[in-house]
């Protein structure tokens, strides 16, 4: 699965972050939840996510962390 099916990015939803499938849920949300909770925890509280949105976040997280340029 690659990161770019999941987290999307558009200007009239939470300003441009980088969110969710479109949902108002960035991805950042996402990954300070993953500090703290499993992700068992973390689907359970919020049932219109998926294992694969937490996938697609740390995947995200990775892909920025080496530096690339985000083209969307």
């Amino acid at each position: 699965m690659d990161w770019r099916e999941r987290i999307t990015v558009d200007p009239e939803v939470m300003g441009g972050r980088p969110c969710i499938r479109g949902m108002r849920f960035p991805v950042a949300t996402l990954l300070q939840l993953l500090k703290h909770q499993t992700p068992e925890e973390i689907l359970q509280e919020f049932p219109y996510l998926e294992r694969e949105d937490l996938e697609a976040a740390l995947d995200f997280a990775a892909y920025l962390a080496e530096g690339r340029e985000v083209v969307l």
